[in-house]
């Protein structure tokens, strides 16, 4: 540990808070537009964390002299998580609207992780600007901290190894060079598009601040509403194709959408992890269209197609925004909705889930072994993309899956001795590691996790930033060898 570049750690988490604290400012000002009495304690909120950023700070170096490790860029993209929670979390509690400090934190992790699991019951007696707080958060975790750092923060070939620990996975298509000049091309393309569907929410039946904040926690594929029946409330088919188009843009690479904007639609079209996101979306919804129709749960061809389309595109995404309880359409629906949850959507995405591309690897690999019983001595290699994938990436793409199924199941045992039953288990594990926010049982649809007990919350906050870490960056820090130098 001699060797351990804390202040570089130091330096990149006290500008994290400046730049937190003034996302919270503007908050603030909205709160003190409305004349909302939270005003004064996000006010006060906003200063503690942006002289706490000053301080912490100042005690790290000037520059960054030497090339970072994966000690230090592990560590500090896991603990700006958890500081960044720490101190975001203080408008909810200091305004008294979240007086325990374990909801305080989960509504906060669940906001930055864009998880969009909360412990409110009644959303709408919410001061506004603690709403639109409560979307900032979700937004700017959407595309990533460090991504967002590397976007104003130079640091050299330090911003490369920290954007491995943020964004882990398979990587064929990502930029390798200049890090800090795509994180801001793809932050152009995040604001573009969150100011488009701003626009063509304010110019249906939302008003302006709710616009907003949906625009904020759609393009994220975050899920937080400003209202308590999501977007069902405003029973509008407009709304509905709107926001599902950004859902399902939401779940995309960004890398992908970036080529398509800049005139390179074919980099989008002829990826094979898009076609499968595609098509496993149309399947999907045609089948539950024609179930909703046929049954009689749902009136009408054109509200069963829309209602379909549109909670299977939010819960592939990981959004978890809702038009309709889909806990009563069945237990073959329920079923669909928990193997999307675990999916996700594609890499790269602001989508959590275990990731489409890794399911096609795993698929392909089994295909190849059924080949091999017939063959041994065949070579048989995967390919994705028109590009071979070496075993290396496959053994990482078996090692995850395995742990994210093996951590999945672990959790349903501490979550149910907790005292929560099967179906609450099961849902809360796979809602927080899969960063869904939706749940099973009393948790599902518009439900909360306010009645989970404390102990079982904080666990929850800690499978939150494990999943929106992809495993690896948090677990490697529990790993003793990870610290050897």
């Amino acid at each position: 540990m001699n060797n351990f570049n804390y202040r570089f750690v130091l330096k990149t988490i006290g500008f994290l808070l400046i730049i937190e604290s003034l996302f919270m400012m503007g908050a603030t000002v909205v709160s003190f537009y409305l004349r909302e009495t939270a005003g004064d304690a996000m006010l006060i909120s906003s200063a503690i964390t942006f002289f706490a950023g000053v301080f912490v700070r100042l005690t790290g170096t000037e520059d960054f002299p030497k090339p970072i490790g994966k000690r230090e860029s592990f560590f500090m993209v896991a603990i700006s998580w958890i500081v960044l929670s720490a101190f975001g979390m203080l408008p909810y509690y200091l305004s008294d609207a979240i007086p325990s400090i374990s909801n305080a934190y989960f509504e906060t992790i669940s906001g930055l992780t864009a998880t969009g699991a909360t412990i409110l019951t009644n959303v709408e007696s919410m001061p506004r600007g603690l709403l639109f707080w409560r979307s900032i958060t979700q937004w700017i975790g959407g595309l990533g901290i460090v991504l967002f750092v590397a976007t104003i923060l130079p640091m050299g070939g330090n911003a490369s190894v920290m954007y491995d620990a943020e964004v882990t996975g398979i990587g064929y298509d990502r930029f390798r060079p200049r890090i800090s000049q795509i994180a801001k091309r793809l932050w152009m393309v995040y604001v573009l598009l969150t100011s488009i569907l701003i626009l063509l929410l304010w110019v249906g039946p939302m008003g302006l601040f709710d616009s907003i904040c949906h625009a904020f926690t759609t393009i994220s594929t975050a899920g937080f509403s400003t209202k308590q029946d999501s977007i069902a409330y405003w029973n509008s088919a407009y709304i509905e194709y709107v926001i599902t188009l950004f859902m399902f843009i939401g779940g995309i690479n960004f890398t992908l959408i970036y080529f398509f904007m800049q005139g390179s639609p074919k980099k989008l079209l002829k990826n094979e992890e898009f076609k499968w996101y595609v098509a496993i979306i149309l399947i999907f919804v045609l089948i539950i269209a024609i179930g909703l129709y046929s049954s009689g749960k749902i009136n009408g061809v054109e509200k069963a197609f829309r209602t379909s389309l549109f909670q299977v595109v939010s819960m592939i995404t990981t959004t978890c925004f809702t038009t309709d309880n889909f806990m009563n359409w069945g237990s073959f629906y329920q079923f669909v909705v928990v193997i999307f949850m675990l999916c996700g959507a594609c890499a790269g995405s602001t989508a959590g889930g275990i990731k489409i591309v890794r399911i096609i690897i795993l698929f392909k690999n089994s295909l190849n072994e059924f080949k091999r019983q017939v063959h041994p001595n065949a070579i048989l290699a995967i390919r994705l993309n028109d590009r071979v994938i070496s075993m290396d990436v496959v053994t990482k793409v078996l090692a995850f899956i395995f742990l994210y199924l093996a951590i999945l199941i672990l959790s349903c045992l501490l979550l149910s001795l907790s005292g929560m039953g099967f179906e609450n288990s099961l849902g809360a594990a796979i809602s927080c590691l899969g960063n869904v926010g939706g749940g099973l049982a009393e948790i599902g649809h518009t439900g909360s996790f306010s009645d989970v007990p404390v102990a079982s919350k904080w666990y929850l906050c800690f499978l939150m930033l494990t999943g929106r870490l992809e495993l690896f960056t948090v677990l490697s820090l529990f790993m003793p060898a990870f610290w050897k130098r």
